[in-house]
């Protein structure tokens, strides 16, 4: 028998998952307590719509991606940070500093997570830096560091 399962079931699969079990196992336990129901056209047809919704959500989100990429490569986020006399700043610019810079003056959000330095960026200058925007995307922000005193 055919069964839809409802929630995750212990070597069976998990919430949303269409598996064949045998009739009894499937009338006197999945569907006794709740955790299947039994695969009709309607729960069929139910299945196929939640993934076309799955995959055209994806798809957007992919979409609107590849569009904040081509956005950000054309953005100079400007960090003021204070430093020494020699032109070396107290601290090191963060990817937290960057997406906080990036919200500020433009308004895009990025999670700091999603910002990549590979390098400690102690002086001042322009630097560019990777941004990992979706699982396919990806995207560059430069960056200038400048004196706070320079406002």
């Amino acid at each position: 028998m055919k069964v839809i399962l409802t929630q995750d079931v212990k070597d069976q699969g998990k919430k949303g998952d269409l598996i064949d079990v045998s009739d009894g196992y499937a009338r006197n336990y999945l569907l006794a307590k709740k955790l299947a129901v039994e695969a009709d056209a309607k729960a069929l047809n139910e299945i196929k719509n939640r993934e076309a919704a799955l995959k055209h959500k994806a798809a957007m989100e992919k979409q609107n991606a590849i569009e904040t990429a081509v956005k950000l490569e054309t953005l100079i986020v400007i960090i003021n940070n204070p430093a020494s006399a020699e032109g070396r700043l107290y601290g090191t610019v963060t990817s937290m500093d960057v997406s906080e810079a990036l919200k500020a003056q433009f308004g895009i959000d990025i999670d700091k997570r999603k910002i990549q330095i590979n390098e400690h960026i102690k002086h001042f200058g322009t630097y560019v830096i990777d941004v990992k925007l979706h699982a396919d995307v990806a995207g560059k922000i430069t960056i200038n560091v400048t004196d706070e005193k320079n406002k």
